[in-house]
């Protein structure tokens, strides 16, 4: 029963955000946060992205988080050559954001926390410096205080 009101919950904050995107996008990012430790947030907000995703409605940086939340989601899946498939899909989708949106400081932090919590046997490790040197360098453009807190919370790893 719990599960289900936490389920019910995830589900209406993330309608909510998906409303206004500008506007409402901070409660969205406190949830990313959430689901890197929690499966049931994970999962609802890959779901709710792959939805925009069969759509074409994905911006690039939906497509990153939706990237990043893959990568977290491996984690969560059994086999081991289902989660190597996985992560691979979403280390994919974080690349390709990044070609759709090369200013974008938050594609980056995405990247950069991927890069940086990735085991790395997995090999994707190569941009850590670059991404660090380009946050620093734009962090001044970020307006988000959530985002502001997680850029430094990751900086400070």
């Amino acid at each position: 029963m719990l599960k289900a009101i936490h389920f019910f919950f995830v589900f209406c904050v993330f309608i909510i955000c998906s409303t206004s995107f500008s506007q409402d996008f901070e409660a969205f990012r406190i949830q990313y946060e959430k689901a890197i430790e929690d499966e049931d947030t994970c999962k609802m907000l890959i779901e709710q992205f792959k939805i925009k995703e069969k759509k074409n409605e994905l911006k690039s940086v939906e497509l990153a988080y939706l990237g990043a939340l893959e990568t977290i989601w491996a984690k969560h899946v059994f086999n081991p050559f289902s989660k190597l498939k996985t992560f691979k899909k979403g280390k994919e989708k974080i690349e390709a954001a990044i070609k759709q949106a090369p200013n974008d400081i938050e594609i980056y932090y995405l990247r950069l926390s991927v890069q940086k919590n990735a085991p790395s046997f997995l090999g994707y490790n190569n941009h850590i410096k670059e991404d660090t040197a380009f946050i620093k360098k734009n962090r001044h453009l970020v307006t988000s205080v959530i985002l502001n807190k997680h850029i430094t919370s990751l900086l400070n790893e």
